[in-house]
């Protein structure tokens, strides 16, 4: 996300490292030695750039399910349910294309990554814009006001089939949001593959970002703390 000099970015204090790279597939565990596999079962571009920028080098695969078909009232329980249905699809990929019998057959651990997010504004889930004018009502409706995202991980130990979960939460308060950057975004086409057509790394939109109360790579789509905290958690089951 381009820099502004009127964006405040609000953290929680720091936390301690969860666990110490050694190359970008080996990690250190108790006990010895650990190569680790990693699949990001995501087709989004903000989280195939967050895994690696965590230093992860990983296998590409995209669940392709009908999210509309998944309904949940609360915006925590809807965006772990997809995470979920992800990782449900992705599994019977690997096992329909031979993938499986090769992981199950590999003396390495695999994990597989699922995410899902949605934005919250007025108290009012926003999933991806379908049409040109749902995506103009959303993003003017964030001018000069602000909304929340809510974010999912979900990390399945492909194996074992145990999964650990969880989600995070950031707010984003705008500036005034100009018509020509609204319609210059929709021209663009960016917008109608994010959760509340919500671009907050955009070089239009990054300026007039007021606060982040959060993180960036939370409102991105894929909180690093928290999928650190799973990868550890996934490493140490038995």
């Amino acid at each position: 996300m381009a820099a502004s000099s009127s964006l405040r970015v609000i953290t929680a204090p720091p936390k301690s490292l969860l666990f110490s790279f050694v190359t970008s597939r080996s990690l250190i565990r108790v006990g010895g030695w650990l190569t680790m596999q990693l699949i990001l079962g995501s087709s989004s571009a903000s989280r195939r750039q967050i895994l690696a920028e965590m230093g992860y080098s990983f296998t590409l695969l995209s669940a392709d399910i009908d999210e509309k078909e998944i309904r949940k009232e609360k915006p925590e329980e809807l965006v772990v349910a997809l995470a979920h249905a992800k990782a449900d699809a992705i599994m019977e990929k690997l096992r329909d294309n031979g993938m499986m019998k090769e992981i199950l057959d590999s003396q390495e651990t695999t994990l597989l990554i699922t995410a899902d997010q949605v934005v919250v504004h007025d108290g009012v889930i926003r999933e991806k814009p379908s049409t040109p004018e749902e995506a103009r009502k959303f993003i003017k409706g964030y001018s000069e006001s602000h909304a929340a995202t809510i974010g999912s991980v979900l990390v399945t130990n492909v194996k074992s089939g145990a999964r650990k979960e969880g989600w995070d939460k950031a707010e984003v308060y705008f500036h005034k949001i100009p018509d020509e950057v609204v319609e210059s975004l929709i021209e663009e086409g960016d917008v109608f593959y994010v959760a509340g057509g919500l671009l907050v790394e955009h070089p239009l939109t990054s300026p007039l970002v007021e606060a982040i109360v959060g993180t960036i790579d939370s409102v991105m789509g894929l909180p690093k703390s928290l999928t650190e905290k799973l990868i550890k958690e996934s490493l140490e089951e038995p």
